[in-house]
């Protein structure tokens, strides 16, 4: 069986969406078959795969290159909703409710561009929510020892867990050696995104990330969410973030309750046909 499949990238954070509408029968998602898809020199080389729409409603599955599930990702919900367009599920001119593991988000296209806008629903700083170890409470502001240093992170779920450690100095080289560490940390026993925040100005937020299942990642939405949602609580920016990162920049707006929304960009890339060999 061939697997047909599309590549898009949201600021260079990268996916393959497979759609099991196109295949003669459905595929059987392994860790392995995973991870052989998202190498880099033995597969087509990606940040993770969007496995959708369902027969009968508008969701999907998003897996890591690691061959873990991820509950929701900002770009990708962005890349699958281009995607629906681009085949035909759905219209630029009506908004559309798209269901992923993390919850259901809202999605419309900005009129005369290319950016796509999610309502990717509240974020939370409860620890059972994250989840955290520890009694019930809000992680706003707590100590936290990584490797031998302490530092101050807001720990925040936007359907997705997240650390969040503001810095006065952020580098990729900082990012690489503390998220493997902060990833796989004994308090998230879910293991945990992080981002390292740099606070610019009211209005604008530099940010380095290390993605759970997936290491170093070039841009993330909702990283972007939960980096601009945990600086806000801090009192240190207002309510619409420009969230700059090493891919590209995202809009951020913190609405009514907590509600994240994000607007940003996706390109096409390639579309293609896996041979029978990943299907096995």
């Amino acid at each position: 069986m061939d697997i047909p499949f599309y590549k898009y990238h949201a600021l260079g954070n990268d996916y393959i969406v497979i759609d099991p509408n196109k295949l003669d029968h459905p595929l059987s998602w392994t860790p392995e078959k995973i991870k052989l898809i998202c190498h880099r020199h033995y597969g087509i080389g990606s940040d993770g795969i969007l496995y959708g729409p369902a027969e009968k409603s508008l969701s999907l599955q998003i897996f890591n290159p690691d061959g873990s599930e991820a509950e929701k990702s900002g770009n990708g919900i962005r890349i699958f909703a281009r995607y629906l367009f681009d085949l035909g599920y759905v219209s630029k001119e009506k908004p559309f409710e798209l269901e992923t593991k993390g919850g259901v988000v809202q999605v419309a296209f900005v009129k005369n561009s290319d950016l796509i806008k999610v309502n990717m629903g509240h974020a939370t700083f409860k620890s059972d929510k994250i989840p955290v170890k520890g009694p019930s409470r809000e992680v706003v502001n707590e100590e936290l020892t990584i490797g031998e240093k302490k530092y101050r992170v807001t720990c925040v779920s936007v359907g997705n867990p997240h650390c969040v450690i503001p810095l006065p100095k952020i580098t990729e080289k900082m990012t690489r050696k503390m998220g493997p560490l902060v990833e796989n940390h004994d308090q998230f026993p879910n293991r945990i995104n992080m981002q390292l925040v740099k606070v610019v100005d009211r209005n604008t937020i530099q940010i380095q990330i290390w993605e759970r299942g997936a290491g170093y990642t070039l841009a993330s939405g909702s990283s972007s969410c939960a980096s601009a949602a945990a600086v806000h609580r801090l009192g240190l920016v207002d309510k619409k973030v420009t969230v700059q990162m090493p891919g590209g920049q995202i809009e951020i707006e913190i609405l009514k309750n907590n509600k994240m929304e994000m607007t940003g960009p996706v390109t096409f890339v390639a579309h293609g046909v896996l041979s029978p060999a990943f299907a096995s």
